[in-house]
Protein backbone atom coordinates (compact mmCIF):
# COMPACT_ATOMS: atom_id res chain seq x y z
CA UNK A 1 0.00 0.00 0.00
CA UNK A 2 1.35 3.39 -1.06
CA UNK A 3 1.67 6.59 1.13
CA UNK A 4 -1.43 8.03 -0.16
CA UNK A 5 -3.50 5.37 2.58
CA UNK A 6 -1.14 6.23 5.45
CA UNK A 7 -3.31 8.16 7.93
CA UNK A 8 -5.98 5.14 6.97
CA UNK A 9 -3.67 2.45 7.57
CA UNK A 10 -2.49 4.07 11.09
CA UNK A 11 -5.70 4.82 12.97
CA UNK A 12 -6.80 1.12 12.62
CA UNK A 13 -3.28 0.06 13.70
CA UNK A 14 -1.83 2.95 15.44
CA UNK A 15 -3.56 4.25 19.00
CA UNK A 16 -2.54 7.38 19.02
CA UNK A 17 -1.41 8.91 22.59
CA UNK A 18 -3.85 11.75 23.96
CA UNK A 19 -6.43 11.65 21.29
CA UNK A 20 -10.20 10.72 20.51
CA UNK A 21 -9.60 8.07 18.29
CA UNK A 22 -13.48 8.80 16.86
CA UNK A 23 -12.27 12.34 15.61
CA UNK A 24 -9.96 11.03 13.01
CA UNK A 25 -13.34 9.86 10.79
CA UNK A 26 -13.57 13.80 10.20
CA UNK A 27 -9.91 15.08 10.43
CA UNK A 28 -7.60 12.61 9.03
CA UNK A 29 -4.47 12.41 10.54
CA UNK A 30 -1.52 14.44 9.13
CA UNK A 31 1.11 11.97 7.35
CA UNK A 32 4.66 13.42 7.35
CA UNK A 33 7.23 12.08 5.31
CA UNK A 34 10.52 14.13 6.42
CA UNK A 35 11.71 17.19 8.19
CA UNK A 36 14.18 20.03 7.55
CA UNK A 37 14.96 22.83 9.54
CA UNK A 38 11.48 24.03 11.10
CA UNK A 39 9.75 22.56 8.46
CA UNK A 40 7.69 19.25 8.18
CA UNK A 41 6.45 18.14 4.77
CA UNK A 42 4.07 15.36 3.86
CA UNK A 43 4.70 12.90 0.94
CA UNK A 44 3.29 15.65 -1.95
CA UNK A 45 5.61 18.02 -0.43
CA UNK A 46 3.60 20.31 1.18
CA UNK A 47 4.89 21.68 4.41
CA UNK A 48 3.80 23.23 7.88
CA UNK A 49 5.99 25.30 10.14
CA UNK A 50 6.29 23.30 13.04
CA UNK A 51 5.60 26.26 15.54
CA UNK A 52 5.66 24.03 18.73
CA UNK A 53 8.76 22.41 18.65
CA UNK A 54 6.79 18.59 18.33
CA UNK A 55 5.46 18.64 21.54
CA UNK A 56 7.95 21.12 23.08
CA UNK A 57 11.34 19.03 22.39
CA UNK A 58 12.97 20.09 19.19
CA UNK A 59 16.04 22.81 19.76
CA UNK A 60 17.43 23.07 16.88
CA UNK A 61 15.17 21.87 14.15
CA UNK A 62 14.36 18.56 12.39
CA UNK A 63 17.11 16.25 10.94
CA UNK A 64 20.23 18.66 12.19
CA UNK A 65 22.88 17.90 10.33
CA UNK A 66 25.12 18.36 13.93
CA UNK A 67 23.13 16.12 15.83
CA UNK A 68 22.65 13.60 13.24
CA UNK A 69 26.49 12.93 12.64
CA UNK A 70 26.74 12.09 16.25
CA UNK A 71 24.38 9.56 15.87
CA UNK A 72 25.97 8.22 12.86
CA UNK A 73 28.87 8.22 14.61
CA UNK A 74 27.72 6.01 17.74
CA UNK A 75 25.82 3.73 15.52
CA UNK A 76 29.33 2.18 14.49
CA UNK A 77 30.15 2.31 18.35
CA UNK A 78 27.85 1.46 20.49
CA UNK A 79 24.30 1.01 20.11
CA UNK A 80 22.64 0.39 24.15
CA UNK A 81 24.39 -1.28 26.66
CA UNK A 82 22.07 -2.21 30.57
CA UNK A 83 23.70 0.55 32.87
CA UNK A 84 22.96 -2.06 35.61
CA UNK A 85 26.99 -2.98 36.37
CA UNK A 86 28.10 -1.45 33.20
CA UNK A 87 29.12 2.04 32.19
CA UNK A 88 29.71 3.75 28.64
CA UNK A 89 31.61 7.31 27.73
CA UNK A 90 28.36 8.86 26.59
CA UNK A 91 26.35 8.43 29.35
CA UNK A 92 29.59 8.96 31.62
CA UNK A 93 30.50 12.96 29.51
CA UNK A 94 26.96 13.76 29.79
CA UNK A 95 26.74 13.45 33.71
CA UNK A 96 29.52 15.52 33.98
CA UNK A 97 28.86 18.36 31.64
CA UNK A 98 25.02 18.51 33.26
CA UNK A 99 26.55 19.01 36.12
CA UNK A 100 28.86 21.36 35.22
CA UNK A 101 25.48 23.51 34.11
CA UNK A 102 24.72 23.79 37.37
CA UNK A 103 27.87 24.47 39.13
CA UNK A 104 28.20 20.56 40.38
CA UNK A 105 25.66 21.13 42.85
CA UNK A 106 23.78 18.69 41.49
CA UNK A 107 26.39 16.33 40.57
CA UNK A 108 24.65 12.60 40.47
CA UNK A 109 22.34 12.16 37.74
CA UNK A 110 20.03 9.05 37.26
CA UNK A 111 18.41 8.40 33.66
CA UNK A 112 14.87 7.69 32.77
CA UNK A 113 13.41 7.39 29.06
CA UNK A 114 10.84 10.47 29.28
CA UNK A 115 9.82 13.27 31.21
CA UNK A 116 6.82 11.43 33.39
CA UNK A 117 9.36 8.43 34.02
CA UNK A 118 11.44 11.41 35.22
CA UNK A 119 9.13 12.52 37.85
CA UNK A 120 8.72 9.23 38.83
CA UNK A 121 12.13 8.73 39.78
CA UNK A 122 11.84 12.33 41.69
CA UNK A 123 8.83 11.39 43.83
CA UNK A 124 10.44 7.77 44.89
CA UNK A 125 14.18 8.86 45.28
CA UNK A 126 12.59 11.51 47.47
CA UNK A 127 10.23 9.44 49.60
CA UNK A 128 13.02 6.74 50.12
CA UNK A 129 15.76 9.61 50.80
CA UNK A 130 13.05 10.49 54.15
CA UNK A 131 12.40 7.14 54.77
CA UNK A 132 16.34 6.20 54.99
CA UNK A 133 16.83 9.31 57.26
CA UNK A 134 14.80 7.54 59.81
CA UNK A 135 11.59 9.83 58.70
CA UNK A 136 9.18 7.58 56.71
CA UNK A 137 6.61 9.56 58.06
CA UNK A 138 7.74 12.12 55.47
CA UNK A 139 5.73 10.65 52.43
CA UNK A 140 3.27 13.21 50.76
CA UNK A 141 3.69 15.46 48.38
CA UNK A 142 2.35 19.08 47.32
CA UNK A 143 1.96 20.56 43.92
CA UNK A 144 0.85 23.53 42.34
CA UNK A 145 -2.72 24.03 41.34
CA UNK A 146 -3.10 23.46 37.59
CA UNK A 147 0.27 21.99 37.60
CA UNK A 148 1.13 18.86 34.80
CA UNK A 149 3.85 16.37 35.74
CA UNK A 150 3.22 13.45 33.64
CA UNK A 151 0.33 10.96 33.04
CA UNK A 152 1.85 7.76 34.68
CA UNK A 153 0.39 6.76 37.93
CA UNK A 154 2.79 8.60 40.32
CA UNK A 155 3.34 11.64 37.50
CA UNK A 156 -0.51 11.99 38.09
CA UNK A 157 -0.78 11.89 41.39
CA UNK A 158 0.64 15.58 41.50
CA UNK A 159 -1.01 16.66 38.16
CA UNK A 160 -3.55 19.30 38.99
CA UNK A 161 -5.27 19.25 35.63
CA UNK A 162 -8.80 17.45 35.55
CA UNK A 163 -8.85 16.10 31.66
CA UNK A 164 -6.05 14.09 32.58
CA UNK A 165 -6.77 13.17 36.41
CA UNK A 166 -10.28 12.45 36.76
CA UNK A 167 -10.49 9.42 34.78
CA UNK A 168 -8.14 7.87 37.14
CA UNK A 169 -8.68 9.41 40.36
CA UNK A 170 -9.30 5.84 42.04
CA UNK A 171 -6.06 4.67 41.25
CA UNK A 172 -4.13 7.94 42.46
CA UNK A 173 -2.07 8.55 45.58
CA UNK A 174 -3.51 11.70 47.32
CA UNK A 175 -1.42 14.53 47.44
CA UNK A 176 -1.80 18.51 48.28
CA UNK A 177 -2.22 21.14 45.98
CA UNK A 178 -1.46 24.89 46.79
CA UNK A 179 -2.28 28.18 44.98
CA UNK A 180 -1.24 28.90 41.79
CA UNK A 181 1.51 31.74 40.73
CA UNK A 182 0.35 32.15 37.70
CA UNK A 183 -0.45 36.05 37.17
CA UNK A 184 -3.87 34.88 35.06
CA UNK A 185 -5.24 34.50 38.33
CA UNK A 186 -4.29 38.36 39.97
CA UNK A 187 -6.51 40.82 41.06
CA UNK A 188 -7.38 43.49 39.37
CA UNK A 189 -4.71 45.85 39.81
CA UNK A 190 -2.52 43.48 41.49
CA UNK A 191 1.58 42.76 39.68
CA UNK A 192 2.79 39.45 38.99
CA UNK A 193 4.86 39.68 41.73
CA UNK A 194 2.73 40.84 44.19
CA UNK A 195 0.20 37.98 43.46
CA UNK A 196 3.09 35.48 43.14
CA UNK A 197 3.97 36.71 46.88
CA UNK A 198 0.32 36.16 47.57
CA UNK A 199 1.16 32.31 46.39
CA UNK A 200 3.91 32.02 48.52
CA UNK A 201 2.26 32.88 51.27
CA UNK A 202 -0.36 30.20 50.87
CA UNK A 203 2.54 27.67 50.28
CA UNK A 204 3.83 28.49 53.37
CA UNK A 205 0.43 28.36 55.43
CA UNK A 206 0.21 25.04 54.07
CA UNK A 207 4.00 23.79 55.02
CA UNK A 208 3.63 25.01 58.11
CA UNK A 209 0.77 22.94 58.53
CA UNK A 210 1.75 19.62 57.03
CA UNK A 211 5.82 20.09 56.67
CA UNK A 212 6.06 17.02 58.76
CA UNK A 213 4.59 14.59 56.97
CA UNK A 214 5.70 16.38 53.18
CA UNK A 215 8.47 14.68 51.67
CA UNK A 216 8.47 17.55 48.72
CA UNK A 217 6.94 20.29 46.82
CA UNK A 218 6.97 20.12 43.50
CA UNK A 219 6.85 22.35 40.79
CA UNK A 220 6.89 24.04 36.76
CA UNK A 221 8.79 26.40 37.38
CA UNK A 222 7.90 29.64 35.89
CA UNK A 223 5.73 28.08 33.33
CA UNK A 224 2.97 25.70 33.95
CA UNK A 225 2.50 23.85 30.79
CA UNK A 226 -0.42 22.04 30.32
CA UNK A 227 -2.48 24.88 32.25
CA UNK A 228 -2.52 26.67 29.10
CA UNK A 229 1.31 28.44 29.68
CA UNK A 230 0.46 30.16 32.55
CA UNK A 231 3.48 32.19 33.35
CA UNK A 232 4.64 33.50 36.94
CA UNK A 233 7.18 35.85 38.27
CA UNK A 234 10.62 34.18 39.48
CA UNK A 235 10.43 35.42 43.28
CA UNK A 236 8.00 32.33 44.09
CA UNK A 237 10.83 29.66 43.60
CA UNK A 238 12.77 31.72 45.44
CA UNK A 239 10.40 31.67 48.22
CA UNK A 240 9.76 28.48 47.78
CA UNK A 241 13.39 27.31 47.67
CA UNK A 242 13.55 29.51 51.18
CA UNK A 243 10.21 27.58 52.72
CA UNK A 244 11.59 24.17 51.96
CA UNK A 245 14.53 24.83 53.67
CA UNK A 246 12.72 26.09 56.62
CA UNK A 247 10.45 23.04 56.73
CA UNK A 248 12.76 20.16 55.67
CA UNK A 249 10.91 19.97 52.50
CA UNK A 250 12.90 18.53 48.87
CA UNK A 251 12.24 21.42 46.29
CA UNK A 252 11.63 19.25 42.64
CA UNK A 253 11.87 21.29 40.20
CA UNK A 254 10.11 19.85 36.93
CA UNK A 255 12.22 21.50 34.17
CA UNK A 256 11.06 19.04 31.41
CA UNK A 257 9.29 20.91 29.22
CA UNK A 258 11.28 24.68 30.18
CA UNK A 259 14.70 23.37 30.50
CA UNK A 260 17.44 23.98 28.41
CA UNK A 261 17.33 28.00 27.02
CA UNK A 262 13.24 27.83 26.31
CA UNK A 263 12.14 30.47 29.50
CA UNK A 264 15.60 32.64 28.14
CA UNK A 265 18.06 31.45 30.59
CA UNK A 266 19.16 27.64 30.20
CA UNK A 267 16.90 25.99 33.31
CA UNK A 268 14.71 28.72 34.45
CA UNK A 269 15.49 27.95 37.89
CA UNK A 270 18.38 30.22 37.58
CA UNK A 271 15.99 33.40 37.10
CA UNK A 272 15.37 33.00 41.03
CA UNK A 273 19.24 32.30 41.53
CA UNK A 274 18.37 28.52 43.06
CA UNK A 275 19.26 25.05 42.95
CA UNK A 276 16.25 22.45 43.59
CA UNK A 277 17.00 19.03 45.69
CA UNK A 278 16.29 17.24 42.28
CA UNK A 279 15.92 18.61 38.25
CA UNK A 280 14.26 16.65 36.45
CA UNK A 281 14.68 16.94 32.49
CA UNK A 282 13.52 15.26 29.44
CA UNK A 283 12.05 16.78 26.16
CA UNK A 284 14.86 19.19 24.64
CA UNK A 285 17.63 17.22 26.79
CA UNK A 286 18.28 15.28 23.27
CA UNK A 287 17.66 17.81 21.84
CA UNK A 288 14.20 16.25 20.55
CA UNK A 289 15.75 13.16 18.95
CA UNK A 290 15.10 10.81 21.04
CA UNK A 291 13.47 9.29 24.28
CA UNK A 292 15.69 10.24 27.32
CA UNK A 293 15.38 11.96 30.61
CA UNK A 294 17.60 12.54 33.85
CA UNK A 295 16.86 13.62 37.58
CA UNK A 296 19.74 15.63 39.08
CA UNK A 297 20.38 15.86 42.46
CA UNK A 298 22.53 16.48 45.23
CA UNK A 299 24.80 14.60 47.05
CA UNK A 300 23.28 15.02 50.55
CA UNK A 301 20.71 12.58 48.88
CA UNK A 302 23.12 10.61 47.11
CA UNK A 303 25.03 9.64 50.08
CA UNK A 304 21.64 8.62 51.95
CA UNK A 305 21.02 5.84 49.48
CA UNK A 306 24.96 4.67 49.55
CA UNK A 307 25.26 1.66 52.04
CA UNK A 308 25.56 -2.04 52.42
CA UNK A 309 22.48 -2.78 52.61
CA UNK A 310 20.54 -3.75 49.39
CA UNK A 311 17.34 -2.01 50.49
CA UNK A 312 18.89 1.09 51.55
CA UNK A 313 20.00 1.54 47.62
CA UNK A 314 17.47 3.42 45.30
CA UNK A 315 15.81 -0.18 43.71
CA UNK A 316 14.26 1.34 40.29
CA UNK A 317 15.24 0.95 36.65
CA UNK A 318 14.72 1.60 33.06
CA UNK A 319 15.64 -1.18 30.41
CA UNK A 320 17.11 2.02 28.04
CA UNK A 321 18.07 4.36 30.59
CA UNK A 322 21.14 6.55 29.76
CA UNK A 323 20.90 4.93 25.85
CA UNK A 324 24.16 5.49 24.57
CA UNK A 325 22.60 6.82 21.33
CA UNK A 326 20.17 8.75 23.17
CA UNK A 327 23.02 10.20 25.11
CA UNK A 328 25.21 10.94 22.37
CA UNK A 329 21.84 13.34 20.87
CA UNK A 330 22.03 15.03 23.98
CA UNK A 331 26.01 15.67 24.08
CA UNK A 332 25.76 17.07 20.37
CA UNK A 333 22.94 19.41 21.65
CA UNK A 334 25.39 20.53 24.33
CA UNK A 335 27.76 21.11 21.88
CA UNK A 336 25.75 23.41 19.97
CA UNK A 337 24.50 25.78 23.37
CA UNK A 338 28.48 26.19 23.63
CA UNK A 339 29.80 26.56 20.29
CA UNK A 340 26.87 29.00 19.12
CA UNK A 341 25.57 31.91 21.05
CA UNK A 342 21.86 30.29 20.98
CA UNK A 343 20.61 32.10 25.04
CA UNK A 344 21.89 35.29 23.04
CA UNK A 345 20.62 35.25 19.85
CA UNK A 346 16.97 33.62 20.93
CA UNK A 347 17.13 36.92 23.00
CA UNK A 348 17.11 38.86 19.94
CA UNK A 349 14.56 36.70 17.92
CA UNK A 350 12.53 36.78 21.01
CA UNK A 351 12.31 40.52 20.70
CA UNK A 352 11.54 40.53 17.11
CA UNK A 353 8.78 38.13 17.36
CA UNK A 354 7.61 40.31 20.39
CA UNK A 355 7.40 43.38 17.52
CA UNK A 356 5.94 41.76 14.72
CA UNK A 357 3.22 39.66 17.26
CA UNK A 358 1.73 43.34 18.17
CA UNK A 359 -1.08 42.95 15.90
CA UNK A 360 -2.30 40.28 17.15
CA UNK A 361 -1.47 40.91 21.11
CA UNK A 362 -3.83 43.50 20.12
CA UNK A 363 -6.35 41.89 18.46
CA UNK A 364 -10.08 41.68 19.98
CA UNK A 365 -10.49 38.49 20.43
CA UNK A 366 -7.23 37.64 21.76
CA UNK A 367 -6.58 38.19 25.85
CA UNK A 368 -3.13 37.78 28.01
CA UNK A 369 -0.88 38.21 25.24
CA UNK A 370 2.47 36.96 27.03
CA UNK A 371 6.03 35.76 26.40
CA UNK A 372 8.40 33.79 28.43
CA UNK A 373 11.95 33.53 26.60
CA UNK A 374 11.46 31.32 23.43
CA UNK A 375 7.36 30.93 24.74
CA UNK A 376 4.37 32.62 23.68
CA UNK A 377 0.75 32.28 24.64
CA UNK A 378 -2.72 33.63 24.32
CA UNK A 379 -5.76 32.96 25.08
CA UNK A 380 -9.05 33.38 22.31
CA UNK A 381 -12.05 34.53 23.78
CA UNK A 382 -14.71 32.04 22.22
CA UNK A 383 -18.14 30.31 23.38
CA UNK A 384 -16.92 27.23 20.61
CA UNK A 385 -16.12 23.83 22.62
CA UNK A 386 -14.31 22.85 19.72
CA UNK A 387 -12.32 25.93 19.14
CA UNK A 388 -8.97 24.10 19.46
CA UNK A 389 -9.65 21.47 16.84
CA UNK A 390 -10.99 23.61 14.39
CA UNK A 391 -8.08 26.28 15.12
CA UNK A 392 -5.29 24.12 14.49
CA UNK A 393 -7.00 22.70 11.33
CA UNK A 394 -7.10 26.28 9.78
CA UNK A 395 -3.39 26.49 11.23
CA UNK A 396 -2.77 23.98 8.85
CA UNK A 397 -4.46 25.72 6.07
CA UNK A 398 -1.90 28.44 6.83
CA UNK A 399 1.11 25.82 6.51
CA UNK A 400 1.45 26.16 10.82
CA UNK A 401 1.52 23.27 13.22
CA UNK A 402 -0.20 24.83 15.99
CA UNK A 403 -2.25 22.61 18.67
CA UNK A 404 -3.86 24.77 21.04
CA UNK A 405 -4.56 23.88 24.73
CA UNK A 406 -8.06 24.50 25.51
CA UNK A 407 -8.44 28.29 24.13
CA UNK A 408 -4.56 29.00 24.82
CA UNK A 409 -2.60 29.08 21.38
CA UNK A 410 1.23 29.03 21.98
CA UNK A 411 4.67 29.15 20.33
CA UNK A 412 7.36 26.87 21.40
CA UNK A 413 9.10 26.61 17.47
CA UNK A 414 13.21 25.73 17.46
CA UNK A 415 15.25 28.10 18.37
CA UNK A 416 17.05 27.78 14.60
CA UNK A 417 13.38 29.39 13.25
CA UNK A 418 14.41 32.79 11.86
CA UNK A 419 13.18 36.31 10.60
CA UNK A 420 11.45 35.92 7.74
CA UNK A 421 10.06 32.46 9.41
CA UNK A 422 8.53 34.26 12.58
CA UNK A 423 6.90 36.81 10.34
CA UNK A 424 5.41 33.75 8.71
CA UNK A 425 3.95 32.49 12.00
CA UNK A 426 2.52 35.89 13.05
CA UNK A 427 0.88 36.51 9.67
CA UNK A 428 -0.79 32.50 9.53
CA UNK A 429 -1.54 32.71 13.23
CA UNK A 430 -3.82 35.90 12.40
CA UNK A 431 -5.30 34.65 9.35
CA UNK A 432 -6.07 31.44 11.24
CA UNK A 433 -7.39 33.66 14.05
CA UNK A 434 -9.49 35.51 11.79
CA UNK A 435 -11.39 32.19 10.04
CA UNK A 436 -12.65 31.24 13.67
CA UNK A 437 -16.47 32.07 13.06
CA UNK A 438 -17.26 32.24 17.54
Amino acid sequence: MGNKYLPERSVKAVWHPCTQMKQHEMSPLVPIARGEGVWLYDFEGGRCLDAIGSWWVNLFGHANPRINAAIRDQLDKLEHVMLAGFTHEPVVELSERLSKLVSGQLGHCFYGSDGASAIEIALKMSFHYWRNSGHPEKNGFVSLQNDYHGETLGALSVTDVALFRDQYAPLLRHSAHVLTPDWRHASAGESARDYALRAAAALEAHLAEHHAETAALIVEPLVQGAAGMGMYHPDYLKLARKLCDKYQVHLIADEIAVGFGRTGTMFACEQANIVPDFLCLAKGLSGGYLPLSVVMTTDAVYQAFYDDEITRGFLHSHTHAGNALACRAALAALDIFEQDPIIETNRAKAAHLNHAAQPLASHPKVRNFRNCGMIWAFEVETIDPAFAGKFFQAALKQELLLRPLGNTVYFMPPYIIDEQEMDFLVAGTLRALDAQKK
